[in-house]
């Protein structure tokens, strides 16, 4: 049976301007309906390839549609699509067994939710419940999800929809090199940003926060990357005051920036950790995972009703064992120091490619106008020029001017050589 035609743009935004709450918005001028993915390319609904260079947002890691998860995935749904969690399944306790193999440190246990934004809700919970406090702080410009208090923990004014946040919570300067907001400069800062920690813990707060919350790499800021030695120092400062660091990994899980997790360029294992996105290739799945001494602290009832469920939970197995037998995370590293290398040229024949940043695939490269003001309005053409050729590149800073590249993980040598090029050909007649 043939597939119906597809409705196209101009209907889909049609019916989104009538059903749709009016928050959720779109890309491009010329926005483009996506009918089908093959790993690392998508279709259009007029038969249109593009080289995808966001993954949905570092969702598909392990390529769109693909075909080894896809047949787990589907042996699955005609088994045994969902009980709930309060039922005894097989794949989310073996799910949680292999991401305790895979994960720093000592953590093991895991609790399974649907979404980045719950998984962080319940990594809160956790620390409050282990440590009795109720006090946070979190890094400016992080984004940590959509409900009260991560929201709340959101340093993103464009992301807090709501105006009246959680009280109890404090924000620390993020570590942004390229814009200091100390005003000063690594390594002669002695990581004045991490200190601000405990300035804040003694100042701001009762002297007794519940834990420190952070991306790894802040995606959303725009692949905002500390330097090294900046989580250690966190680390250092929060045991001292019995706080707990909370590192989230929505974003740069599962081998997205040359490791297994991002954390881990930084040789710090976080008191809990948590976990969504790349997990599912698309299947929604997430979770937080902690120590046995910290886990064991959750006694009380949980429940996460699609949480674990055995779809997804297949799904999560079939990523972890996909990014280990093809060599993603080998892959990420290779392809994201060919792309690095490949910005920094173009950087020096186009200034307003102000700083390139990121580890692995997980690369942005900032626009910025002589005066280093950010030029959002050039970025946009020239990503709406791209998409018109063929490469999907996604958007984000806190001035929305940084072009960020967080591509399938399967992504070839030819694939970023393509994208390079035509980026060149595109800054060669928009940005002059």
């Amino acid at each position: 049976m043939s597939l119906e035609k597809p409705i196209g743009p101009e209907a889909i935004l049609e019916k989104k301007k009538k059903y749709i709450m009016p928050c959720l918005g779109h890309f491009y001028k010329e926005p483009r309906q996506f009918v089908k993915g093959d790993m690392q390319y998508l279709f259009d609904s007029e038969g249109n390839k593009y080289l995808d260079c966001f993954a949905g947002v570092s969702v598909i890691n392990c390529g769109h549609c693909n075909p080894e998860i896809t047949a787990e995935v589907v042996k699955q749904v005609q088994s045994l699509q969902h009980v709930c969690n309060i039922y005894l399944t097989e794949n989310f306790v073996n799910l949680a067994e292999l991401l305790s193999t895979i994960t720093p440190g000592d953590l093991q246990k895991t609790f399974f939710c649907s979404t980045g934004t719950e998984a962080n809700e319940g990594a809160l919970l956790l620390a409050s419940i282990y440590t009795g406090k109720d006090e946070f702080i979190a890094l400016r410009n992080g984004l940590h999800g959509r409900t009260k208090l991560t929201m709340s923990l959101t340093g993103i004014q464009m992301w807090r929809t709501d105006e009246h946040p959680c009280g109890g919570i404090h924000f620390a300067p993020n570590a942004y090199c390229y814009r200091c907001p100390l005003g000063k400069k690594y390594p002669e800062c002695d990581l004045a940003c991490a200190n601000a920690v405990e300035d804040l813990i003694k100042t701001s707060t009762s002297g007794r926060p519940a834990a420190l919350i952070a991306e790894a790499i802040q995606g959303n800021a725009g692949i905002i990357t500390p330097p090294p030695g900046y989580f250690k120092r966190v680390k250092e400062i929060l045991e001292h005051y019995n706080s707990l660091l909370i590192i989230d990994e929505v974003q740069t899980g599962f081998g997205r920036t040359g490791k297994m997790f991002a954390i881990e360029n930084y040789d710090v294992v976080p008191d809990i950790m948590t976990m969504a996105k790349a997990l599912g290739n698309g299947a929604p799945i997430s979770a937080f995972t902690a120590s046995a001494k910290i886990a064991d602290s959750y006694t009380r009832p949980g429940a996460s009703t699609l949480g674990g469920n055995p779809v997804s939970s297949a799904a999560g197995i079939g990523v972890i064992n996909y990014i280990k037998s093809h060599n993603l995370m080998q892959n990420a590293q290779e392809r994201g120091q060919q792309l690095y290398d490949g910005l920094t040229e173009l950087q020096k024949k186009y200034p307003i490619i102000g700083d390139i940043r990121g580890y692995g695939l997980m690369r942005g490269a900032e626009f910025v106008n002589p005066d280093k003001s950010p030029a959002a309005d050039k970025l946009d053409m020239v990503l709406e020029e791209m998409k018109n050729r063929g490469f999907i590149i996604g958007k984000n800073g806190v001035a929305r001017n940084v072009m960020a590249f967080q591509p399938p993980l399967v992504i070839t040598k030819d694939d970023i050589n393509n994208v390079l090029n035509a980026l060149d050909d595109v800054m060669s007649s928009v940005v002059k």
